[in-house]
């Protein structure tokens, strides 16, 4: 299967659990890995034979500014789900982290599989 990757991707939305997260966006970065349904566009050359990055990516600055989160899973699933809806990707793995918000940890985050990878 090929592999079209958006890695260290930067949003800023409102998540959190805490009445202090809630209060401004915050920074999230996401590591994407999506599923080609084909390997046509790299005989091809063509655009309409893979999935467009830059529409992945404004869609989910798009759909993640009308959203708040509470969980970063939430927002995993949420990009993961639109990703196979929208762009008719067969499998995605999204990684979602948070930087800097827990004292002496750098990162916290999650990364969710979802669809067939073959």
């Amino acid at each position: 299967m090929d592999t079209l990757f958006l890695h260290d991707f930067s949003l800023q939305i409102v998540i959190g659990i805490y009445a202090w997260e809630r209060k401004v966006p915050q920074t999230v970065k996401l590591d994407i890995e999506i599923g080609l349904p084909h390997s046509r566009a790299a005989l091809s050359d063509n655009i309409a034979d893979s999935i467009n990055y830059a529409e992945v990516a404004e869609r989910i600055r798009t759909t993640t500014r009308n959203h708040e989160f509470h969980l970063v899973e939430a927002l995993a699933e949420h990009i993961a789900n639109l990703i196979l809806k929208d762009f008719g990707a067969p499998w995605v793995k999204i990684c979602v982290t948070k930087p800097n918000v827990v004292r002496s940890i750098k990162q916290i985050g999650v990364c969710i599989e979802r669809g067939i990878r073959t």
